[in-house]
């Protein structure tokens, strides 16, 4: 079976006859297993396509991404960002100060600015290169995330408390673009759009209503309507905003490792594909065998159900091959 159809079945709730399907969050790791740097790998759509691939094919992984860095949006709004060669790209500035800066603030061209055009590049170079026949993973940020970037987070937490209209207003125009970043991926030949907003997991559930919620049912059906599937991903401990995130009608959820698998699959039922959820620490930190113990448990599990194997998290850059191959042993299902 292929990688594609390994994937509808997926999303249909039918269990892999072979292996479970296994999609960990590969940047760094990706970068420095195909010999670059992860500077490289951020800035360069053929550098970050030709290591996923790499990787794709040593490690069997059932899907590649142009996940890179939060700041793709970013720099197309207008803000200054550095690269560095072992890290993540670094935001130099915070573009949005008050509400006379939402207000001036521009709607980018996602096709000209030049992070943004890289990725939608990264999608065609995929398509190119593997020809359709293993599911893409596209990647945008979600409001409150993209708000904080240009912002930055503690002001913008503030904000929430303080200022609904700059809030509202900074969000409402970070929904635009990532709703035009979203549909010029997808045609560029994404199967998939992931919706990263790890912020959200450090707000309460009455605050994630009022502002998150419905911003996050209208970017998924935004992007369901554009003919893809969405994953959203919120780093750290989601618990408490289980009950919510149910209700938003994603296709894919990445629960971190701080959230009880069973309680996330009871609280968002059956119809949604859960990830996760190994700690990526362990993951580095412990031996082979002990990460091929762990994810088998969670293989033997939750095979039946719509589940994916992965880390709860990004693998880390210094995480052993063979601690990441175990996993993979673990998702294949015996004859």
């Amino acid at each position: 079976m292929n990688k594609q159809q390994l994937f509808r079945d997926l999303l249909k709730g039918k269990p892999g006859k072979e292996r479970v399907f296994f999609r960990p969050i590969l940047m760094h790791f990706a970068a420095r297993f195909n010999n670059t740097t992860y500077g490289k790998f951020a800035s360069d759509y053929k550098v970050l396509v030709e290591s996923n691939i790499r990787a794709m094919e040593y490690f069997d992984t059932d899907m590649v991404s142009l996940i890179s860095d939060p700041y793709r949006e970013t720099s197309a709004f207008g803000a200054p960002v550095e690269f560095i060669d072992e890290g993540v790209p670094r935001c130099l500035e915070h573009i949005v100060k008050t509400i006379d800066d939402v207000i001036i603030l521009k709607r980018p061209d996602v096709y000209k600015s030049i992070r943004t055009l890289d990725r939608i590049k990264g999608a065609e170079y995929f398509q190119k290169l593997l020809k359709g026949s293993v599911p893409i993973s596209g990647w945008i940020e979600g409001p409150l995330a993209e708000a904080c970037d240009l912002t930055g987070v503690s002001e913008m937490l503030l904000n929430l408390m303080i200022d609904p209209d700059f809030s509202n207003t900074l969000m409402d125009k970070c929904m635009v673009t990532a709703k035009d970043f979203a549909k010029a991926q997808i045609e560029a030949g994404c199967d998939l759009i992931g919706i990263g907003d790890a912020i959200c997991s450090q707000i309460d559930r009455d605050t994630y209503d009022l502002y998150l919620k419905q911003r996050h049912i209208e970017l998924i059906s935004y992007i369901h309507d554009c003919g893809v599937s969405v994953k959203l991903h919120i780093c750290g401990d989601t618990t408490h905003l289980l009950e919510s995130l149910k209700e938003i009608n994603t296709d894919i959820i990445d629960l971190d490792w701080q959230v009880d698998l069973d309680k996330g699959r009871e609280i968002l039922g059956n119809n949604i594909v859960i990830g996760g959820n190994i700690n990526p620490v362990i993951v580095e930190d412990k031996s082979e065998e002990e990460i091929y113990i762990l994810s088998k448990m969670l293989v033997d599990k939750y095979k039946d159900q719509k589940y994916l194997l992965a880390a709860g998290c990004e693998i880390t850059v210094l995480t052993p091959h063979q601690n990441l191959m175990a996993m993979r042993r673990a998702s294949l299902l015996p004859d």
